[in-house]
């Protein structure tokens, strides 16, 4: 007898907002832990910053990749500042050891901030949905779906939160690209709807002429007036962004379905809480989480 198989209910596009905004802090902790800059400083870089091991912990995936190759991937950096630390981190440590210390450093960080023995089936539900994310054209999501998953449930969960946020991004550039936004076009227009302050984006290495360019290429087209804020031309082109990109990452959560996707969206409230209030993350980011 021929089983039918049961067709896929979509989930709705808030709810895949909601999961990127549950699951991003839980992956971003890595960046910003001590027990991650201890690590790094066991490898040998330099942790008197944050970008070192930045570089290093992202890129390790896509093998001792260079600069081009890292700038087009994270997109919104400016190719020289990729340039100042990318394939400099490979000299440092290969990315294998990266990677490893990177699951080590992750481990720690969440042992210390919450019970990882009640995160089991968390993992799973992240897990399944990490799994249905299709990696074509995503370069970071393929890279990430190619390392085997760890065994310890709190390192599968960061695991998946990392592989979703990722396969998030892929899109998300996807989207910017057809929206015609260049890599400093992308974080300019950002800054005009009030994402983050303009000095918030100064982390991602372009020039104040870079900058400058960019938003009058913006005025240009008609999305930013002459104070760098966003016309209503220019507010309808994000909010296409943001649409988009919720579409382009709804896949993982529809494969997932609603009601396996709303219980992981209850049991992620713990580790939220712990990653939020653990005071590690920065009030405002690059992202415009609680903005946007």
């Amino acid at each position: 007898m021929r089983v039918l198989a049961l067709p896929e209910v979509p989930v709705d596009t808030a709810r895949v907002r909601q999961m990127w905004h549950l699951l991003e802090p839980l992956h971003a902790l890595h960046y910003y832990a001590p027990e991650a800059f201890e690590e790094a400083a066991a490898l040998g870089y330099d942790t008197g910053g944050r970008w070192p091991s930045y570089f290093a912990w992202r890129a390790a995936p896509l093998g001792a990749a260079g600069p081009a190759r890292v700038a087009s991937a994270f997109y919104s950096f400016s190719p020289a500042m990729v340039a100042r630390y990318v394939p400099a981190a490979w000299g440092t440590a290969a990315p294998g050891d990266v990677l490893a210390a990177r699951l080590r450093a992750v481990d720690r960080t969440y042992r210390a901030l919450f019970d990882v023995t009640e995160v089991r089936e968390a993992a799973a539900l992240a897990r399944r949905a990490a799994e249905a994310a299709d990696p074509a054209g995503r370069p970071l999501a393929a890279a990430h779906a190619e390392l085997p998953w760890a065994e310890a449930p709190h390192l599968v969960l960061w695991q998946a939160a990392t592989l979703l946020r990722e396969h998030r991004g892929d899109g998300h550039v996807a989207a910017l690209l057809a929206a015609g936004l260049d890599p400093v076009e992308a974080l300019v227009s950002f800054a005009a709807v009030g994402a983050a302050p303009e000095d918030v984006f100064a982390s991602r290495g372009w020039s104040a002429g870079e900058w400058a360019a960019g938003r009058e290429r913006l005025a240009a087209r008609g999305l930013v007036d002459a104070a760098g804020a966003a016309t209503p031309a220019g507010r309808e082109l994000r909010a296409e962004v943001e649409r988009r990109t919720d579409e382009l990452a709804a896949a993982p959560w529809t494969a997932l379905g609603p009601d396996a996707t709303g219980r992981l969206a209850e049991l992620l409230g713990g580790p939220w809480l712990a990653a939020v209030g653990s005071g590690l993350l920065p009030a405002e980011n690059t992202l415009g989480i609680g903005r946007i």
